[in-house]
């Protein structure tokens, strides 16, 4: 059976490994030499990369040996032959293998960065998934790639291949730092070509993960891509991607950025490995000092001092205060302060001290207020790290004379020229701010000025001014005298009384009026003015202001119209409330007398809403039926006003017609829910029903959503059964519960409405609790008894209540 040439391929070079030699190969017609698999082709450059990347780690091996070799040389004054025989015997016995002992030999005698970063995970223990390596052989093959790389994107390869892949990176982009603060891609690993030239160059303020770590000036670290939503390299890949973005500076300044991108979202980063990542950076960081050619030293030198002589030039024909600064650095390497290269010949201090006290001086030793944090010190170290400019409006400066602080405040600019700082601020002066705090307040208050030289007839009006008028800058102002001319034609008299005041009897004087402007808009003004003048008491000139009013009269005939508005409504609104509370009290008058029944006595008491408008729809009913059974009844209808009493009547009256029908309570309260539902505008009402028999003593009685009744028996009262029953006009068809309680005589049962126990803060059972209380208490008469549960009742809710007591004879 023929094989596939896919197939063939590969059974040929596994004959041949077999056998250790060439062996004939089958193929096919699509095994051709000019057909070649495209899978063979790729497997070939995989394996050439693989093998030269086992040459490049052998080489930084052999490289990192021979450098011990070299330490023991020195340190124990041996040959070469020697130290590298004492190197393979220490190996031995330690059991480790010879290139872990040459970098653990490296690093006792470097104790640099990268030793205290082994040291670290070696006290640690941290595993680094999927590597063999320990962390400080990688870290010191990185370094030896690192420093033979002829190009920043050798530098990336060899961080990534070294030290990151280990890590589970997939790649690394290098990005330099411009003098405009722009980034551009000096190198990169792991990403296409493709990407690598859409990204080689980033405008200033785009923001991008990179710019992260000039802005923190720290490690930052993104842990989605997705989630962080900033573009980046690589990031259509890899959406939701991690990455690690650190500042790669030397001295001070902050030449790049190494970013380090990770294929899935970042978990939590050890410390030793954080650390690992921040030496690759340091050592970076050298390698673009080194290899920019662009950039200027930060150490002293011929290019430094061109620097400075370019800015001194610079700062001499600037008309404002102007400070060159030259970094100092300490013993680390680090900022530490500036020197005051120069200042310029427009020099101001804050104390009055001249040039020669300041030039050559620490910055901080002349202005040591300004290294507390957030000071003019933190501005400049981050221009100098960053070599973005920096402009801060109204910066506070304070000197000591003596022990005595001066405070100034002054407009700063900071911007970076090669490794010198040129510092310019402008000291605010009193007056120019007097001037333009009142430049803004004409401007906020729509107040334009004037004024009108009488004798010459010359006139001068601020911008503010011509704004208001509809007018252009370069129009010519217009005089006092023809200002009726601009203005609606039923102010003129108002005008001609203003100028009258003003220059005939030559008083201040001020008119309202409404300007007519050239681009048909029309402004309600109002101008104040007042004569100056002369020695002789003859009139000069006028001055005054203009202020824009519209808005203010527009706002006054607003509130003039919402005013009348209020009074229809209110009136109309007390109207309603008056038929409402003659409705109510044509039915139920608030103290009525007791009724006498057969076989009971009933009583009832009324409390209104405190408010008219809150007038309710609370009703009670008590008739004798023709059956010779006593109905009785308490309800309250949704909602206040005219429309709840007008719903209490048509409920009342439909239950006193029903009933003489002698239907049960229940019964009663499912037909009267039926015209609730159907024959109203879909009110809600709550209501008890309760039919007595004089002849047996019997209470018949259902609810409706209401509170149940309550049942004083001697020195005893306890609240009725809670019956299930829906509140009347929810549902169509709705059936009631129904209770039979037997009466005996001196039984007193009170009936009632929401109000009397309904409060905002305690809880119903709680005032229900209260209510038995007082309800028990001995008094002398049924009246009596309905006063003392008025008068101590819980209620604060403002709401009208309806309370019936029935006493058994």
């Amino acid at each position: 059976m023929p094989a596939l040439a896919g197939e063939d391929v590969i059974a040929g070079e596994a004959t041949a490994a077999a056998h250790g030699g060439p062996q004939p190969v089958r193929r096919t017609k699509a095994s051709t030499p000019t057909g070649l698999p495209t899978r063979r082709l790729a497997a070939t450059v995989e394996r050439l990369r693989e093998e030269a990347l086992e040459a490049q780690s052998a080489a930084d091996g052999r490289a990192l040996v021979e450098l011990a070799k070299g330490i023991l040389v020195g340190q124990l004054g041996c040959g070469p032959a020697e130290a590298s025989s004492q190197l393979a015997k220490l190996a031995e016995q330690s059991g480790i293998t010879l290139l872990a002992l040459a970098v653990d030999v490296i690093n006792q005698a470097a104790r640099d960065r990268v030793s205290e970063v082994a040291q670290e995970f070696l006290s640690t223990a941290v595993a680094v998934p999927g590597s063999d390596a320990a962390p400080a052989v990688r870290l010191r093959a990185a370094e030896s790639r690192v420093l033979a790389a002829g190009d920043t994107q050798a530098v990336a390869a060899a961080l990534l291949d070294n030290a990151l892949a280990p890590l589970g990176a997939h790649g690394v982009a290098i990005w330099v730092t411009e003098a405009d603060s722009s980034l551009a891609l000096a190198g990169q690993a792991g990403f296409t070509a493709e990407e690598a030239d859409r990204w080689r160059y980033v405008p200033p303020e785009v923001a991008t993960c990179a710019r992260l770590a000039l802005t923190h000036r720290e490690l930052s670290i993104v842990t989605s891509l997705s989630r962080a939503s900033l573009p980046t390299i690589g990031r259509r890949r890899h959406p939701d991607g991690g990455r690690v973005v650190i500042p790669a500076g030397t001295g001070g300044r902050i030449h790049g950025v190494l970013e380090i991108a990770w294929p899935e979202p970042l978990p939590t980063l050890p410390t030793p490995v954080i650390r690992q990542l921040e030496a690759l950076a340091e050592l970076c960081a050298h390698t673009l000092d080194e290899q920019n050619p662009r950039r200027t030293p930060d150490t002293p030198g011929a290019a430094n001092h061109a620097a400075l002589a370019e800015l001194t030039d610079l700062a001499s024909h600037l008309d404002d205060t102007v400070l060159v600064l030259a970094p100092l650095l300490d013993t680390d390497g680090h900022l530490a302060d500036f020197r005051i290269h120069h200042v310029n010949n427009s020099f101001i201090d804050p104390a009055g001290r001249p040039r020669s006290m300041v030039t050559g001086r620490h910055f901080l030793e002349i202005y040591p207020a300004a290294g507390e944090d957030g000071g003019l010190f933190d501005k400049l170290e981050r221009t100098y790290a960053t070599g973005e400019a920096c402009q801060a409006l109204r910066t506070t400066l304070t000197t000591f004379v003596g022990e005595v602080p001066l405070t100034t405040v002054a407009d700063v600019r900071i911007s970076r020229h090669g490794s010198a700082l040129l510092l310019i601020w402008k000291i605010e002066d009193e007056k120019a701010r007097l001037a333009n705090l009142l430049q803004h307040a004409q401007r906020l208050g729509r107040v334009g000025g004037f004024e009108q030289n009488m004798l010459t007839g010359e006139i001068s009006w601020n911008d503010q001014l011509y704004a208001l008028f509809g007018l252009p800058i370069t129009a010519t102002p217009i005089p006092l005298e023809d200002l009726t001319a601009h203005a609606h034609t039923h102010d003129v008299n108002s005008i001609g009384r203003f100028l009258r005041t003003l220059l005939h009897t030559r008083r201040e004087s001020s008119v309202e009026f409404r300007l007519q402007r050239p681009d048909g808009v029309t402004r309600h003004i109002r101008m104040v003015a007042e004569p100056v003048l002369d020695d002789q008491g003859r009139l000069h000139s006028v001055r005054g202001a203009c202020q824009d009013v519209s808005s203010q009269h527009w706002t006054e005939v607003a509130l003039a119209a919402t005013r009348d508005q209020l009074a229809d409504t209110e009136a109309e609104s007390a109207d309603r409330s008056r038929l409402a509370l003659q409705l109510q009290h044509a039915i139920m008058p608030p103290a009525p007398a007791s009724l006498e029944a057969p076989g009971i006595r009933i009583a009832v008491r009324y409390r209104p809403a405190e408010s008219e408008s809150l007038v309710g729809g609370d009703w009670y009913d008590s008739a004798v039926l023709p059956n010779g059974k006593v109905l009785l009844s308490v309800g309250d209808v949704a909602g206040h006003g005219i429309q709840a009493a007008t719903d209490m009547v048509v409920l009342r009256n439909a239950l006193r017609g029903l009933a003489v029908t002698g239907a049960d309570p229940a019964q009663l309260l499912a037909w009267l829910n039926r015209v609730a539902f159907h024959l109203t505008g879909h009110l809600t009402a709550t209501a008890v029903c309760a039919l007595f028999d004089p002849t047996t003593r019997t209470l018949r009685w259902a609810r409706a959503g209401h509170l149940p009744p309550v049942l004083v028996r001697g020195a005893h009262a306890e609240s009725m059964p809670l019956l299930p029953g829906l509140l009347l006009g929810a549902l169509p068809d709705v059936t009631f519960a129904e209770e039979e309680v037997q009466l005996a005589a001196g039984d007193i049962l009170l009936m009632y409405t929401d109000g009397l126990v309904e409060r905002r803060d305690v809880a119903v059972t709680d005032s229900l609790s209260q209510l038995l209380t007082v309800a028990s208490r001995s008094v002398d008469t049924l009246e009596k008894r309905l006063d003392s549960v008025l008068t101590y009742s819980a209620s604060d809710t403002d709401d009208d209540t309806c309370l019936i007591g029935i006493e058994v004879r």
